[in-house]
């Protein structure tokens, strides 16, 4: 299965200059958690409801900021003619959960690690994922306690 069949065509993007208050704005009218920046149609960062809690809201900044001085760069993109497997696998080597999908320079979708479990039917790809994700955002230390 390819990642175009599992795809999101429809992707919420903004400048990167566009106030952090007008990304929360979209975030909520398009009922999101993530926008991708784009560039001239290319993907240059990516911002979440998550980033937006934590480098804006909670340390108190302007919400004039720009949604680029708070996004994740470079953005981790991928064809829209790779494999479901390989995406997952380039997912977890990076530690994310979301995937703009580009064809040449053109932002064609998104794939989410949601979009993988329900669209491939594949839970367990899904659980795998999700496991290996918040391995490598988590410190080692969380594990260890846990697991003892």
């Amino acid at each position: 299965m390819l990642i175009r069949e599992v795809m999101t065509e429809s992707v919420v993007t903004a400048e990167p200059g566009t106030s952090v208050r007008e990304v929360a704005e979209m975030m909520r009218e398009r009922n999101v958690g993530s926008v991708v920046l784009v560039d001239g149609g290319r993907p240059v960062g990516f911002i979440t409801d998550r980033d937006l809690a934590v480098s804006v809201v909670a340390d108190g900044r302007d919400l004039s900021d720009h949604a680029g001085d708070h996004a994740s760069m470079p953005v981790v993109t991928v064809a829209p003619d790779i494999g479901v497997e390989d995406a997952a696998e380039l997912m977890v080597r990076h530690g994310i959960r979301r995937l703009p999908v580009v064809d040449g320079d053109r932002l064609t979708g998104i794939v989410t690690l949601d979009d993988l479990a329900v669209r491939t039917g594949d839970l367990q790809l899904a659980q795998s994922m999700l496991t290996e994700i918040t391995r490598a955002a988590l410190p080692d230390f969380y594990f260890h306690l846990r697991d003892e």
